[in-house]
């Protein structure tokens, strides 16, 4: 060996030896005797204290198993077999034994050289295996890593195999049955009772061996006398039990005929049970988990054998089966109910597929019947939060909790949809005990039977929507329940759980006060007092402030009486936070001040009080908005403090969206207008547009003054036109890449929203406003700058969109009146985007301009001069140019779509210009691209054709043409 390329082995050598040690790896590799220099080291055991070494010959072995020992000659075969077989030696004594990580390596080579050479090559390959146990447990341990590697290699299910792969598995596994299983089986009862006092670990992995290999192998080998007796005698070790309750999982997890499957479910069950292991009273949590995953994969292998019966037909066994499977859910109740979650949770899966299976039967037994109510018991107890549950933070064992929650309300939804009225009977009875003394009872209590309550709306059914339905069982025991929550004052209760349950469940039966309008006083007040918005929980106040937007929403019809009072509660909650007052002391974050100012908006707007009224209302909502703005822009002017500047930026930009916020209460039955609060707006506007005046926080100021802008467009109607040029004006002084990219999408609103009505304006700022674009698309940026890059390639995506939006919304006028100079510019500026680097969908948008800018322009006789000219000039090739491109990918879905607008382009010029166009490409275009006589027909032929033939042709002609 090389020693000195040896040296890169080392982690803390330098690059260069570590590169020159990669080197010598690929030439070892790659040369043909290669693995037999590093063979010889190791059988010679001249690095026998360096691992590195060793592990390095060995992947180098490996490399050769995998690559060319398939197609090796017969000496070589011979040389393999013996360095494995004197490895296996050295290993199996005390004196050369190595780490697991090579001993592992070792393992995968006998596995790798198992699939080439078993049975054929190598027929004794296990026989000289099974003869070296003798040497012992180190012996026994490398012969148990060579089956676990085997197993990886020919039988596990989750690895992905080619055809010729699994036949070859198939080829091998076929020939261990017929010659040597039995031996294998022997060889592990023998490790089994001969190492399970001296040494446990090497007895667990020959455990984890059976319960690969029973999957393929005759079950009569390991569900016998012999083995289940030592199961038995190791399920009462304490170091072994847990790896023989996986192993027997393993076994009855086998597939076989369902019958038979019963039978040795059934035969395990009576045998654990009498000795009085499969319901073990230890409180040994991990042990626990196993022989409830034991249970479980019990109970589904029986559900899976009692469908397949039913479906065959066989009601005999069938009914053996179910009662099998109801003696099962019987143990998987005490494992579901278990005090540790984790052991609980393996069993749900069992638990929630017996309820689906009974889904299956018009009438349930007196035996699943009290099943069913003995699993609501257990849910009520387990989805209970325990004392160590850290309400105030949150970590990683109440997410998993959390989780688990999840997994019972699976099974209780099932529950209900398999007895609704079981169900509904049986929350009730809870809740009515536990609501009469909430006082007196634990707070889980409390929370749990609300919580009941609140999934019954999901478990239970809706009649068309609607949980209260008048006559039915359900609205009458929902009715009877809400108003037994409301009329307790449940809601007094001094846990933040609880207190978030009341109002999601007020929330979610939002159409019970719709019907029983008498109860919203009481809960109004439970929503604005200190139980909710003003409670001493950040956690309660931030849930309940988006809950009373939504339960405003749903009743606003019915609290006409109260809305000046409602407004008034909520008045300290719209203070707006700066740091002048305290602003890290908050009631309530801006977020969730979003909330309340909407929610005070659609009180105001829904209210039957005259405009006038309303005008009022809304000024005053908005006056402490109004007042302060300007106090803050000053402060924010002349404050040199970095962090105190953020911090009034950061007011302002709220103050504006708060303002935003507000008019979402209007709607087009109850518009701005008719309520007479344009003018409060506008003025609001003018405030928010001084803003605009300071260059400190412009990004932060500019969004928040465009997202009102863009909010007024939609409400005001023409009323906000006139503000748009000063507000234009402003916000594009001295505007960078990013702000022009954020301004485009309020320029395309106006388009939209007011089409024509703001064509003189558009007129007007057009150029001006292309030519800021152009500016900063062309300003200098250094060259690896990859943010700026992505900012331009945006801005210009943004700019395509507003020329679509004005060619899709008929205003190319706009462009008509342009200087010719600047029409010829844009015009370039969009063939450009057609070409160059592929983009799709700027590429998609620029051709859609041009399409329909030539069904505008392009007949003969227009009166724009020289477009004809410029479509045969420019943008014809742009069509060749765009698909020829190497990067242009005809296999993606939104290139397509760019060359479909492509075609669309020539079959406009086509509608047009008629058979001019046809001669022009025929004639001059196509034969400039050297392109046959033949070919130029055949496209010209395509081009006449309809779209649907051209766009075909178009993808088959470029991808000929690529190719």
């Amino acid at each position: 060996m090389d020693e000195v390329a040896l040296l890169g082995l080392d982690p803390s050598s330098d690059p260069s030896n570590q590169a020159q040690t990669l080197q010598y790896f690929e030439a070892l590799k790659s040369s043909p005797d290669g693995w037999q220099l590093c063979a010889k080291c190791l059988m010679a055991r001249t690095y026998q204290g360096n691992d590195l070494v060793k592990f390095f010959c060995y992947q180098v072995v490996e490399n050769y198993l995998k690559t060319r020992y398939a197609s090796c000659s017969q000496s070589e075969h011979q040389a393999v077999r013996e360095f494995l077989l004197t490895v296996f030696q050295f290993q199996s004594q005390e004196d050369f034994k190595n780490t697991n990580y090579i001993r592992n390596k070792i393992a995968q080579l006998f596995s790798l050289a198992l699939i080439v050479d078993y049975p054929h090559r190598w027929p004794t390959f296990f026989s000289d295996l099974l003869q070296m146990l003798n040497l012992g447990k180190l012996a026994i341990d490398l012969y148990l890593k060579i089956l676990q590697q085997m197993d990886g290699e020919v039988v596990d299910r989750e690895v992905v195999h080619t055809c010729e792969e699994t036949n070859r598995n198939t080829l091998i596994k076929d020939a261990m049955r017929q010659k040597c299983v039995p031996e294998l089986v022997n060889s592990w009862y023998q490790i089994l009772t001969s190492y399970d006092t001296s040494e446990p670990e090497l007895v667990c992995l020959c455990l984890e061996i059976i319960g690969m290999y029973v999957s393929w192998i005759d079950i009569n080998l390991v569900a016998n006398e012999r083995f289940v007796s030592v199961f038995l005698h190791f399920l009462k070790q304490e170091l072994l039990r847990e790896s023989a309750c996986d192993c027997i999982y393993e076994i009855v997890n086998k597939g076989m005929d369902p019958v038979a499957k019963t039978k040795l479910i059934e035969s395990f069950t009576s045998v654990l049970d009498t000795a009085g292991v499969i319901n073990p009273h230890e409180d040994e949590g991990d042990y626990l988990s196993k022989v409830s995953k034991l249970v479980n994969g019990m109970g589904l292998q029986l559900i899976g054998s009692w469908q397949k019966l039913s479906k065959g037909g066989d009601a005999v066994s069938a009914n053996e089966t179910m009662s099998a499977i109801e003696h099962k859910v019987a143990l998987g109740l005490r494992f579901l109910g278990d005090e540790d979650d984790d052991v609980s949770n393996v069993v749900t899966q069992f638990i929630h597929d017996y309820i689906t299976m009974l889904k299956q039967f018009s009438t349930l037994s007196d035996k699943q019947s009290s099943y069913i109510k003995d699993i609501l018991c257990v849910i009520f107890a387990k989805m209970k939060y325990d004392e160590s549950y850290n309400f105030d933070s949150e970590g990683e064992d109440e997410a998993m909790f959390q989780e688990y929650r999840k997994e019972l309300k699976v099974i209780f939804n099932n529950l209900g949809q398999l007895a609704p009225d079981l169900l509904m009977l049986t929350v009730q009875s809870l809740f009515s005990n536990t609501l009469q003394s909430w006082k007196t009872v634990n707070f889980q209590d409390v929370e749990m039977a609300l919580s009941m309550l609140y999934l019954l709306a999901e478990a239970t059914p809706a009649t068309n929507g609607q949980h209260f339905v008048k006559g039915t069982t359900k609205s009458t025991i929902l009715q009877q329940m809400l108003q037994m929550m409301i009329s307790s004052r449940v809601s007094d209760h001094p846990h933040s759980a609880v207190s978030l349950q009341y109002f999601e469940t007020v929330v979610r039966y939002e159409k019970f006060f719709v019907q029983e309008s008498g109860h919203i006083p009481e809960v109004l007040m439970s929503f604005l007092d200190k139980r909710g918005l003003h409670h001493a929980s950040d956690q309660v106040r931030s849930r309940v402030a988006y809950l009373f937007s939504r339960f405003v929403k749903a009743v606003r019809q019915h609290l006409q009486p109260y809305i000046e009072e409602i407004l008034v509660h909520l008045d300290d909650l719209l203070v707006l936070n700066s740091p002048d007052n305290g602003i890290h002391h908050l009631t309530l974050t801006s977020d969730e001040q979003m909330f309340i100012y909407e929610t005070a908006s659609i009180l105001i707007v829904s209210s039957h009080f005259p405009p006038q009224k309303k005008n009022e209302l809304m000024k005053q909502l908005l006056s402490p908005i109004a007042t302060k703005f300007g106090s803050f822009l000053s402060r924010l002017s002349s404050e040199m403090d970095e962090q105190k500047q953020q911090a009034y930026a950061h007011c302002l930009q709220q103050a504006m969206a708060f303002a935003s916020r507000t008019s979402k209460g209007f709607s087009n039955q109850q518009t701005m207008k008719s309520c007479d609060c344009i003018a409060v707006y506008t003025e609001m506007l003018q405030i928010f547009l001084g803003a605009l005046n300071t260059n400190i926080y412009r990004q932060a100021l500019q969004a928040g003054i465009r997202q009102f802008i863009h909010r007024m467009v939609v409400c005001m109607e023409d009323d906000i036109l006139p503000f748009i040029p000063v507000a234009m004006e402003k916000l594009l002084k001295h505007a960078d890449v990013r702000e022009l990219h954020d301004f485009l999408p309020l320029m395309n609103q106006l388009i939209q929203k007011f089409k024509k009505r703001i064509l003189p304006f558009l007129k007007d700022v057009f150029m001006p406003l292309v030519t800021i674009i152009f500016q900063a698309l062309n300003s200098a940026a250094e060259e690896n700058d990859q943010v700026v890059r992505v900012e331009k390639q945006m801005l210009q995506r943004s700019y395509f969109l507003f020329l679509t939006n004005i060619v899709n919304n008929n205003m190319t006028e706009v462009l008509a009146t342009l200087e010719p100079a600047n029409l010829h510019e844009v015009m370039c500026t969009v063939v450009s985007g057609t070409t160059g680097d592929p983009d799709p969908v700027r590429q998609k948008n620029c051709f859609l301009i041009l399409k329909k800018l030539i069904d505008a322009w392009g007949h003969k006789g227009s009166v724009m001069a020289g477009f004809g000219e410029f479509m045969y000039q420019r943008i014809v090739p742009a069509c060749f140019e765009a698909p020829g491109h190497p990067k242009f990918d005809l296999t993606d879905g939104q290139t397509i779509l760019a060359l479909n607008e492509s075609a669309n382009v020539l079959k406009a010029i086509s509608a047009n210009r008629g058979e001019e166009l046809t001669s022009y490409m025929r004639t001059i275009y196509l034969p400039s691209l050297d392109l046959p006589p033949e070919t130029s027909d055949e496209y010209c032929d395509a081009l006449n054709s309809d779209i649907k033939k051209f766009r075909n042709y178009l993808k088959e002609f470029f991808a000929r043409a690529k190719s």
